[in-house]
């Protein structure tokens, strides 16, 4: 683990000066198990909105790294997110997304956990001794909701406050997210390192040659980005887009390690790039509008669906075949453009400081 880890070659690098990681980063066999242990379980996670757990018992499945959660409605006031493992024999608590339960059971032994997560039931278990069901509870993970949005923790992250710091002032009230109404999820499997995706979007750099229909829209000799903590964000007046999205400007913000939120006049989209594997990803967009009815605005919403989806399948040929060129073992490390790259040395820069932090 040396070649990849020693302090030599994750030393903090100038963005003057940068190289992008090197292409072992993205292929070596190791990385998923070192990303779920450097990255994953010290970080917040995006699992849903707020929206999809709006009554009491309301819950949904995710996994962060390996672990399968559970994040539940327990009372008009808290939601809960617990592993979704059975403390009997591992067995799910939950298979899919549900509404209104009034327990969590298991569905390998029927083992039946209330909401808060306190085991209140196992079948024929009743005259094992010193057996108290009330001392086995499902381990619980932090949660933490922000404009609308719900996070998880489930190992050592930054505070929450520092982790969003300066967004709420930046967005606004005009542009609250807790305003939208969820709309649809768009799911797609990716040829490549969770990381590719994620370096992707994370610099305008390539739109005039990849997505000509964005570079018509925006305006890129004013595209900006900027770089936070744990944040980085892009932003561009909409140079041509009167008829889609009106006046304004387009936002898009990369929350470390794996969320995005893209922000255009009254849409908001996020983005959650999930491993699955050294070479593969899904990448889970969910689509939120601002409430409206008209027919106008349902043909915009129908044409934002379809352009969302133009772009998405430029990035996806994209993005593969970066991760052809990253397997090749023609690519070693470039250097990074100071001026259009700047959010993907950040990213890289987190990088690198969380896998120090393994020997630390």
């Amino acid at each position: 683990m040396a070649d990849l880890f020693s302090p030599d070659v994750l030393v903090a690098q100038p963005l003057d000066h940068a190289m992008a990681l090197s292409a072992r980063y993205y292929t070596d066999p190791r990385m998923p198990q070192i990303d779920d242990a450097a990255v994953f379980a010290r970080s917040w996670q995006l699992v849903c909105h707020r929206s999809q757990l709006s009554g009491v018992g309301d819950h949904v499945v995710t996994q962060i790294a390996a672990l399968p959660l559970l994040v539940v409605r327990s009372d008009e006031s808290t939601i809960r997110a617990f592993h979704n493992v059975c403390r009997h024999r591992a067995g799910p608590i939950a298979s899919c997304d549900g509404r209104g339960a009034s327990a969590l059971r298991c569905r390998y032994h029927g083992w039946t956990y209330g909401l808060d997560g306190v085991l209140r039931g196992a079948p024929e278990m009743g005259r094992t001794p010193d057996f108290d069901p009330s001392t086995i509870r499902l381990p619980e993970v932090r949660v933490q909701v922000w404009q609308g949005l719900v996070f998880v923790a489930t190992g050592e992250a930054p505070p929450f406050e520092d982790f969003v710091a300066g967004i709420d002032a930046r967005l606004g009230p005009d542009r609250s997210l807790p305003g939208y109404e969820f709309h649809h999820r768009a799911s797609w499997e990716v040829a490549c390192n969770w990381k590719v995706y994620v370096d992707n979007y994370l610099e305008g750099y390539h739109v005039p040659h990849i997505h000509p229909g964005l570079n018509r829209l925006l305006d890129y000799r004013s595209y900006v980005t900027e770089t936070a903590d744990w944040y980085s964000f892009q932003f561009s007046p909409l140079d041509s887009g009167d008829d889609l999205y009106g006046s304004g400007e387009a936002l898009y913000y990369f929350l470390y390690p794996n969320a995005m939120l893209n922000i255009l006049p009254g849409r908001l989209q996020t983005n959650r790039v999930l491993p699955l594997g050294l070479d593969r990803c899904r990448v889970e967009f969910d689509f939120y509008y601002a409430p409206a009815a008209t027919p106008e605005a349902l043909e915009r919403r129908a044409r934002d669906i379809a352009f969302s989806d133009e772009v998405q399948e430029e990035d996806v040929t994209i993005c593969q075949d970066v991760q052809r060129g990253l397997a090749s073992g023609s690519y070693e490390a470039g250097r990074l453009n100071p001026l259009r790259e700047n959010a993907v040395h950040h990213f890289h820069e987190l990088l690198r400081r969380a896998y120090r932090g393994m020997h630390d």
